[in-house]
């Protein structure tokens, strides 16, 4: 992937989680409930652009943002 890319992607992610008004600590908390083993680091790491995305972490990311894949990945 394009690391302008994914740096866009994950500044997606961390505008959409504020606009949540979740933590990154809350978000990991509730990606590992859901079964993906994420630590709030990695999380931290993906909204810099610094770790790649896997496609269950965006499906997972997606519901619990309530975003739609689009606002996820708009560049």
């Amino acid at each position: 992937m394009n690391s302008l890319i994914e740096k866009k992607v994950g500044y997606n992610i961390k505008l959409l989680r504020e606009k949540a008004e979740l933590t990154q600590e809350m978000v990991s908390a509730r990606l590992q409930i859901e079964g993906c083993d994420i630590t709030r680091s990695a999380l931290a790491k993906i909204e810099v652009g610094q770790r790649h995305l896997y496609p269950d972490e965006i499906i997972l990311l997606r519901k619990i943002l309530n975003v739609t894949y689009d606002e996820i990945f708009k560049i």
